[in-house]
């Protein structure tokens, strides 16, 4: 596996005119693949926005290198990297606390008598998408970590975590008209509980909506 990034060149409004919807950025990280393209073979690529210090970058990951030059289309020259992920993946223990970042689609499933399939609706209070991120963890191998308040003990405890980003970015589809997704990020603390679950999350994404955007949680061990 392998994390690449690099700065979106947004000084350079004529390069980027094209992204104004997921669909686009999607078939950036798409074309950066050219050898996969080229075989037949694709394989899913996680891929986040991510804002820092006020500048902004595309992050994504996949199983093999992207061509750099590809990956540098609408991005800053000189500004595209790619790290192996194996040396963290392998060193992730039981019990270990992280600080992770996560960008996703909070969604529930609502089935309407009368209905033989549910629709699927978007979570779009911050209470119900927290619950939505505390509910995954149970099954993805992690456990968020609770905090006492400085009030002292015998005040409840809270996780450790929070939303720091809420939007709803456009997304045109092959067929009909544009559709808004929730794009939702959080931040915070977290303690490994289930190693080969926790590694099948980083690979493999959280959630709904993975070609556009969500579901990428990038993680760093907590010092």
């Amino acid at each position: 596996m392998y994390l690449s990034r690099v700065q979106i060149d947004t000084n350079d409004r004529y390069k980027t005119k094209d992204l104004t919807h997921l669909g686009a950025f999607h078939n950036w990280v798409e074309q950066s693949f050219p050898a996969e393209i080229a075989t037949g073979t694709r394989s899913r690529h996680l891929w986040r926005i991510d804002v820092l210090a006020e500048k902004k970058y595309l992050l994504v990951l996949s199983e093999s290198k992207p061509d750099l030059e590809l990956l540098t289309q609408y991005g800053v020259p000189g500004t595209a990297v790619t790290k192996s992920y194996a040396k963290l993946l392998d060193h992730i223990q039981v019990g270990q606390i992280m600080q992770f970042r996560l960008t996703a689609n909070p969604t529930r499933t609502v089935t309407r008598p009368g209905e033989k399939q549910g629709r699927v609706m978007p979570h779009i209070t911050v209470a119900q998408q927290r619950e939505w991120l505390v509910k995954r963890a149970e099954k993805s191998g992690f456990q968020l970590v609770e905090q006492v308040p400085a009030a002292g003990p015998e005040q409840p405890a809270t996780l450790a975590f929070d939303i720091v980003n809420r939007e709803w970015p456009m997304l045109h589809r092959k067929v009909g008209r544009g559709v808004r997704l929730s794009r939702v990020t959080f931040e915070g603390l977290l303690r490994v509980e289930d190693v080969a679950e926790f590694k099948q999350t980083l690979i493999n994404g959280l959630g709904r909506e993975k070609a556009f955007g969500m579901g990428l949680m990038t993680v760093i061990p907590e010092a």
